[in-house]
């Protein structure tokens, strides 16, 4: 898959918002209920372009770079997913929207999950896709290539899509190491949000892939911690969740084609549309 495939979708409004010294980049598509889209680690907003049809049919769909991705150049602060909803929160009220439905994937699937956290009164659903919830759950080998994520690997890294897009898109270019610094930087520290994801007070659908970076035990333990798997669903449904959560693990899929698939277009606007929020 090359970063031409990525951007597949329909082209959007290009738009900056000035939020915490960030000049963010965002992407509006289609009409109807809004819908804040956020890509994964070292990607743009393009990662979803095979998907966007399907999410636009009745969404308007804000399409984010994240801070030092894509057309958001970088600003002196650490890539950090806790800093990062503070963006997203900031801009969710720098465009007036009203309680939008928040979609992120890997990283922007814990910048997601963060902004539900810190602010839920500004969220109406959350759909977390292949986020991780303890650095713990991550298989060890995967850990492994996390830890080699550096600016020196920027020369390794020449023929990935994601290379290719940051060339296109970035304004500077040149950062390109540098945000594998701070990718590397952030990957290396320990996380636990267990405790907050306990108390998540926004209806949420957990999202992963039968092959994922984690297990599929670990998606379900999430979905236990919002009160999901204790008991039989009930005829009626009134055994579900108490607060509307959802778990899908998507078959044949990986982390890494997750993100474009049609299952993860199918399953988030049924959770989105379907279900009472």
């Amino acid at each position: 898959m090359t970063a031409t495939d990525w951007a597949s979708g329909a082209p959007g409004a290009g738009h900056y918002a000035e939020v915490n010294g960030l000049h963010l980049y965002y992407e509006t598509h289609g009409a109807g209920r809004p819908m804040i889209l956020l890509h994964g680690g070292l990607g743009s907003g393009e990662m979803f372009g095979p998907i966007l049809p399907a999410l636009t049919e009745r969404h308007q769909v804000i399409a984010v770079d994240l801070q030092g991705h894509g057309r958001t150049a970088d600003i002196d602060r650490p890539i950090d997913v806790r800093l990062m909803a503070d963006d997203i929160a900031a801009l969710i009220t720098c465009l007036g929207l009203d309680k939008p439905d928040v979609v992120g994937y890997s990283l922007g699937g814990g910048v997601a999950l963060l902004t539900a956290i810190k602010y839920p009164a500004m969220i109406r659903k959350l759909v977390a896709v292949s986020a991780n919830v303890r650095r713990d759950a991550i298989y060890p080998d995967m850990l492994a290539q996390q830890g080699q994520v550096g600016a020196a690997a920027a020369e390794f890294m020449k023929d990935t899509p994601m290379y290719e897009l940051y060339q296109r898109v970035a304004p500077r270019p040149e950062d390109f190491p540098r945000l594998l610094g701070k990718m590397g930087a952030g990957m290396a520290k320990d996380f636990d949000f267990t405790e907050e994801v306990r108390g998540l007070q926004v209806p949420t659908l957990i999202v992963a892939a039968d092959a994922d970076m984690a297990p599929p035990s670990h998606y379900t333990e999430v979905f236990g911690l919002l009160d999901g798997g204790h008991r039989d669903g009930g005829w009626m449904g009134d055994g579900r969740p108490k607060g509307g959560h959802g778990l899908a693990i998507l078959p044949g899929l990986t982390h890494y084609n997750i993100f474009s698939s049609p299952l993860l277009a199918a399953v988030t606007l049924a959770f989105l549309d379907d279900q009472p929020g």
